[in-house]
């Protein structure tokens, strides 16, 4: 009994995160954005099925800890989509709650701007490769 109330709490919570996530993806516009840049507005149901994919493989990856010897190339290429995604996610929600705006005019900044934005992402890429090539957090 114990564990069916477990797995109906453990589904429930799953359900809720991922309406969570869900919400979050389809207010700040991010797929949208995704295909319109790309101009792909006819494969929409690709990026539905990339996306539904990636989350299926990423919890069974993440639950059951599965290891997948493809080698260090496959780990990078993967390590950059990741990584497209999440700043995908962080521009975009930077863009709805106009961050740069709101900096640049409070900091009188009037030129320059993309060379800020560059360089944040410089930052952060340096900052992961460090984290990552240096083992840094590994106990």
């Amino acid at each position: 009994m114990e564990h069916v109330l477990l797995t109906i709490i453990g589904f429930s919570a799953g359900f809720i995160v991922a309406g969570g996530v869900v919400a979050l993806m389809v207010g700040l516009g991010i797929i949208t954005r995704f295909i319109g840049v790309t101009h792909t507005g006819k494969h929409v149901r690709y990026f539905e099925d990339a996306i539904l994919l990636g989350a299926v493989v990423g919890t069974i990856l993440t639950v059951y800890e599965v290891s997948l010897p493809l080698g260090a190339w496959i780990l990078a290429v993967g390590g950059l989509f990741m990584g497209i995604f999440v700043g995908g996610w962080i521009l975009a929600l930077a863009e709805v709650i106009n961050v740069f705006p709101v900096y640049c005019r409070r900091l009188g900044i009037t030129k320059g701007l993309s060379w800020i934005v560059i360089s944040i992402a410089a930052g952060k890429t340096l900052g992961s490769l460090l984290l990552f090539f240096m083992r840094w957090g590994k106990g």
